[in-house]
């Protein structure tokens, strides 16, 4: 039992004091790869602009594995399904609940799939829509209307909904928003600097209250 102890605050521990974030993989044949230079490219806009100093090559971590703990901040994309094993969905219940935050961004054809699955994580929960007026949206760049709109899928308002234990905010899932298109580099989709810049300040905004909460 003390042993265990032991275990669980060191794990704890790092998750307070480290300063990175990681991708995470999971099962269910859902491409959790999405994106490849959104990450490296979020990671050098904070670190130019909310002086973080993260690992410029985000580290990949699996959703049943004791890394997540070495990370503050996991996150995941795609486009299709997820599944949790029960193991799974323990060890994301216990990293969210020590101080860990997963930021899930949906590459479009995603929520679906989450939502059911983050039923094993928190069974007495539902996504809750997070307000304009939530500190995320103003941590360093002022979002007064809450989350921008980087791409168009089906013609939907930008939503982000959380999860909270013990009133702190352990878990946001963007949906019609598409964050991780806009931190891709230019040539990959093509979006206005004004487009890009918007999507890489909002990601900014989830490091820092990530980092900070």
């Amino acid at each position: 039992m003390k042993k265990h102890l032991t275990i669980a605050l060191f794990l704890i521990s790092i998750v307070s004091f480290s300063q990175d974030l990681a991708i995470l993989k999971y099962k269910g044949g859902g491409d959790w790869y999405s994106n490849p230079t959104a990450l490296p490219n979020l990671i050098k806009f904070c670190n130019e602009n909310i002086d973080t100093k993260m690992n410029e090559k985000p580290e990949t971590v699996e959703a049943g594995s004791t890394d997540i703990f070495q990370y503050p901040l996991l996150h995941m994309t795609g486009h299709g399904n997820v599944f949790f094993s029960e193991d799974e969905a323990k060890n994301l219940r216990d990293y969210l609940i020590s101080g860990g935050f997963l930021h899930i961004d949906d590459n479009y054809g995603m929520q679906q799939y989450i939502t059911k699955e983050l039923k094993k994580v928190f069974p007495n929960q539902e996504l809750k829509e997070l307000p304009a007026s939530h500190d995320i949206f103003k941590t360093a760049f002022a979002f007064p209307k809450g989350l921008p709109k980087i791409h168009e899928h089906d013609g939907k308002r930008p939503q982000a909904f959380g999860l909270f234990h013990e009133n702190r905010l352990v878990l946001v899932f963007t949906v019609e928003s598409d964050l991780g298109d806009g931190w891709e580099d230019q040539e990959v989709h093509n979006d206005p600097a004004d487009i890009r810049l918007k999507a890489l300040q909002m990601g900014a905004n989830i490091v820092k209250y990530a980092f900070e909460n």
